[in-house]
């Protein structure tokens, strides 16, 4: 465990400074030689517990011809793991272990042992065992250090996965529109054109959004054109003209059909953009051509010249295109306000097949349960093949922690992304193969999978790396672990903004490692809701001067 002063903890293990004639005497006597330990409190990592134990024999204390066994034994509840006894031989013995002269030395060693549940609490002892010719003689036990540390556990290793969002609208514009057409070089609105079915539809419209309490009108238009044949200047005049015999014509068209919207009126003049799509959508031989031409040239003038010299084509143009293009446009702009959450819950019930894929999608994120969100989500998939659906699918099934039915449902998804990517990715995470985890976090490269990286560097082991993936993270949780797993506690203490009980035990944690007895307390409490945090509070060496 890493605090800003390291405790150290010493033991007596051997005799006092006094030539030793016996192994009895080198068990009796433990007074001088001196064990230390580094961390004093054993701390988990990786799921690894290794520290360092230096033991100094003083001089005239180890018996020149003595064999002494010492065994590492980490004792917790419900159990003991011993590892192999280190070996030590007076400077007479002629065996291979390692010698400690009667002058006395500091012997130091690795201690190792792999963490298994019940070692949060434990302790570290150093067991003896003096041989000299047939006698064999214990040594007193005695602890090396408290352990251990398992704060790095509470990390959240589920890991996250997002929703695909949806593309539903509340307010949906949409247009209503009519045209009245024009002869050649004329911007006189004929009788015949106040009567046309563009006409007729543009009034059925109108009264069709004033009817409707989901339509409003909100603006309309009356954008008059000239085609582009003849000069650039005369078009734009005729264009004018055009503009306000239409702004009167749309009065009489608009009679009976009430429109309580702002009128905006427009001149655009040769109307190109008109005139490239309707050759687009026609039959015409050479229309590619046309289009070319009209992507090479800017210039109206120019445009019109290289389209005159197709003679051919031209007079296809003037007899089926331009025609259509004298002509002046009634638009209506409308606001369509959608359904709200309230009727998408209440169609989903009952009458769900009137919803559209988005809506769909819109409402599997308004329901609360996971079997309500399952059966719309199912729903999107079987109506319109949905694949943001199917992906949404699995991430209901992954936040149940269902793997399984996860995993079925992302065979599924067609569009391997960055979300697929990052939530197969979750799915390795859960079934233990992290190896294979960071390949698809990897894969995903965005700041969801960054997040779930920083998640199996905790685990490893990498505290700073985790704490530099997760400096941008919105979640407090893990961001604020792997400050304290990083000694940045002020850093923790100021990111752990979240509400939950198990914020509340991280930042008893900190207030432990700053010597806030208090703020200890309060927390702890505030933690204890969760009756698992509550038995791991009673049990962690972070709280042991707490109790």
């Amino acid at each position: 465990m890493k605090r800003g002063i390291k405790l150290l903890s010493s033991v007596i293990l051997g005799l006092a400074a006094v030539a030793c004639s016996s192994p009895e005497k080198m068990a009796d006597m433990a007074e001088d030689v001196t064990v230390k330990c580094d961390p004093a409190v054993l701390e988990v990592v990786a799921g690894n517990i290794d520290a360092t134990v230096s033991v100094t024999y003083p001089a005239d204390y180890f018996h020149p011809k003595a064999i002494l066994e010492v065994t590492p034994v980490l004792v917790y509840e419900g159990g003991e793991a011993a590892m192999e006894p280190f070996v030590y031989q007076g400077e007479k013995v002629t065996d291979n272990y390692k010698t400690v002269p009667s002058d006395g030395s500091t012997v130091t060693e690795k201690v190792h042992f792999t963490y298994v549940p019940g070692m949060e609490k434990s302790y570290l002892e150093l067991r003896g065992v003096v041989k000299y010719k047939n006698k064999t003689v214990n040594m007193p036990v005695k602890k090396a250090a408290d352990g251990a540390n398992t704060t790095y556990m509470l990390v959240d290793k589920r890991g996250k996965v997002d929703f695909k969002a949806d593309n539903y609208q509340e307010i949906i514009k949409q247009t209503a529109e009519g045209q009245i057409l024009y002869t050649i070089n004329s911007s006189t609105v004929r009788n015949s054109q106040l009567k046309s079915e563009s006409i007729k539809s543009f009034q059925a419209a109108l009264d069709e959004i004033k009817g409707n309490e989901r339509k409003e009108l909100v603006s309309t238009d009356i954008v008059a054109y000239a085609s582009p044949d003849g000069t650039q200047e005369l078009n734009t005049k005729l264009s004018d003209r055009r503009s306000s015999t239409a702004e009167k014509a749309f009065g009489k068209v608009t009679k009976g059909h009430e429109v309580d919207a702002p009128v905006n009126v427009k001149s655009i003049g040769e109307d190109w953009e008109g005139f490239q799509e309707l050759v687009s959508q026609s039959d015409l031989e050479d229309k590619d051509l046309i289009i070319r031409v009209l992507s090479m040239y800017s210039d109206p003038d120019v445009r019109e010249q290289e389209i005159k010299n197709m003679s051919a084509v031209y007079k296809t143009l003037a007899k089926e295109i331009l025609p259509e293009l004298r002509r002046a446009r009634f638009i209506a702009n409308v606001e369509f306000t959608n359904y709200s959450n309230e009727e998408l819950l209440q169609l989903i019930e009952e009458n769900i097949d009137v919803l559209d894929e988005e809506a769909l999608l819109r409402a599997a994120s308004v329901v609360k349960e996971s079997a309500d969100k399952i059966s719309v989500y199912k729903k999107a998939v079987e109506k319109y093949n949905s694949d943001r659906a199917q992906y949404n699918l699995a991430v209901v099934y992954l936040n149940e922690n269902n793997v399984e039915e996860a995993k079925a449902a992302l065979a599924k998804v067609q569009a391997k992304d960055a979300d697929y990517q990052n939530a197969m990715g979750v799915v390795a995470l859960r079934e233990g193969n992290s190896a294979e985890a960071v390949k698809f976090f990897n894969a995903a490269a965005n700041q969801t999978s960054k997040e779930n990286l920083a998640v199996v560097d905790i685990l490893n082991g990498e505290y700073a790396a985790a704490a530099e993936k997760l400096a941008s993270a919105k979640d407090c949780y893990n961001k604020t672990l792997a400050y304290i797993l990083t000694d940045q506690l002020d850093k923790a203490a100021a990111s752990a903004k979240c509400s939950a009980p198990c914020v509340s035990y991280l930042k008893a944690v900190i207030a432990a490692r700053q010597g806030n007895a208090d703020e200890v307390k309060a927390n702890i409490e505030a933690a204890s809701k969760d009756e698992k945090l509550a038995e791991r509070a009673a049990k962690d060496i972070e709280f042991a001067q707490y109790r």
